[in-house]
């Protein structure tokens, strides 16, 4: 039997880094940087207001207090975008506007609100100390620097700051095109009266959505024929063009089992027992050189096993500096049990604190995964806890608030 260490090996050793690409920043959403972005301008480019106000010499109107104003002469308007902002004259001020450029001789901003507001002279009825409200020059970032080290996952903040830093295309890897296929002749399409027997199909909906989370593009492939010869043939006439094949069911030890009979013929996937609940049944190998997993058809036993196996494989392959989901201590609301030899993945509900149980550990219970926002990581040697123990557990999204 494997332990979870040793097929989460084996998967990655699937996938190699994709190839890189270079598309506009507006398109780059979610994706992962492959080379790392410098900053072609420092943040900011130039001095700058923090301020609506006057800029001033502090010499110069440092005493002014509500009891005593000091009167000055508005020599400039300086709006922000201004180019051309001449000097500051002594004995004079310059409005000025957030973000507007700092005249030479300047040394503070005076917000508005100390003042009447005035156009052509202005009363000051308090000033802040010298060098206040004043943005300089590179203090966020230096030109020449590493503005976002390859290996970023682009978000919001990080695609505004390659833009600010002058960028209007980035180089990240190639999204993983994933062909996701779940089998079972008792599946049948949502919305379709079921037989006695039959269940509706949700594998499929739940992996490629699994996928496209991760990172990846993913293509379903929906009720391939249980019979061993049919099955091979239409999954590889499907295989052109994917980076990765994942399949959901038929990988047990039982009879019908047409995932693991059609490509263990092959010999270029292998089948194990891994060391976990739920989904102790795996399978990894290639099909005509593409990268295949073959999970559990359990629903639950499908999402753990991409969670542990694939997920990190597929954001590994795309570059991520961290493809792991993250982890954090919480203690136990309640007492729990678990069964020796295999390590446990039960979903729970974590408040910051203290995490509980959601659920038993049966691998069918889908609405129960769905209130879970973490997996609560049980080690193989530990049978039982007491409340208030302390657990690992990862953090997955997509819970139901």
């Amino acid at each position: 039997m494997r332990t979870v260490e040793e097929h989460q090996a084996v998967v990655a050793g699937l996938l190699r880094p994709l190839a890189i690409e270079e598309v506009p920043v507006a398109a780059a959403a979610g994706r992962v940087l492959a080379r790392d972005v410098p900053a072609l301008v420092a943040l900011p480019g130039f001095d700058n207001s923090a301020m609506d106000g006057y800029a001033a010499r502090s010499a110069e109107v440092g005493t002014a207090s509500e009891d005593a104003p000091v009167r000055m002469p508005v020599a400039a308007d300086i709006p922000a975008g201004r180019t051309d902002v001449p000097p500051l004259e002594p004995g004079t001020v310059h409005r000025i506007m957030t973000g507007a450029p700092v005249p030479v001789g300047a040394d503070v901003i005076i917000p508005v609100e100390r003042t009447d507001a005035g156009t052509d002279v202005v009363t000051i009825t308090g000033a802040p100390e010298a060098g206040t409200h004043l943005r300089h020059a590179g203090e966020d970032i230096a030109a020449g620097t590493v503005a976002l080290p390859a290996g970023t996952a682009l978000g919001p903040a990080q695609l505004g700051l390659a833009a600010a830093v002058g960028h209007a295309t980035l180089h990240v890897r190639r999204r993983p095109r994933v062909l996701v296929l779940s089998t079972g002749s008792e599946l049948v399409e949502p919305g379709r009266p079921l037989a006695p027997g039959q269940i509706y199909e949700s594998n499929s909906v739940l992996l490629a959505s699994a996928v496209e989370d991760a990172g990846g593009e993913a293509r379903t492939l929906h009720f391939v024929p249980d019979d061993v010869d049919q099955f091979l043939s239409t999954v590889r006439a499907e295989l052109a063009g994917a980076d990765l094949l994942i399949t959901s069911g038929g990988v047990s030890a039982g009879a019908y089992e047409v995932v693991k009979d059609a490509f263990g013929a092959l010999g270029t996937v292998e089948f194990a027992k891994v060391a976990m609940q739920p989904g102790g049944p795996q399978g990894a190998g290639t099909v005509d050189g593409v990268p295949v997993v073959t999970l559990p058809g359990n629903p639950v036993s499908s999402f753990v096993s991409f969670e542990v196996f694939v997920r990190p494989a597929l954001r590994r392959a795309l570059g991520h500096a961290t493809p792991d989901r993250l982890r954090t201590s919480a203690r136990l609301s309640e007492q729990l049990r678990s069964p020796a030899g295999r390590r446990q993945f039960l979903r729970g509900r974590f408040d910051g604190e203290m995490v509980t149980q959601v659920g038993g550990p049966g691998s069918h219970l889908v609405a129960h995964l769905a209130r879970a926002n973490c997996l609560v990581v049980v080690p193989e040697d530990v049978t039982e806890l007491p409340a208030g123990a302390e657990v690992v557990v990862v953090l997955i999204e997509g819970a139901l608030q």
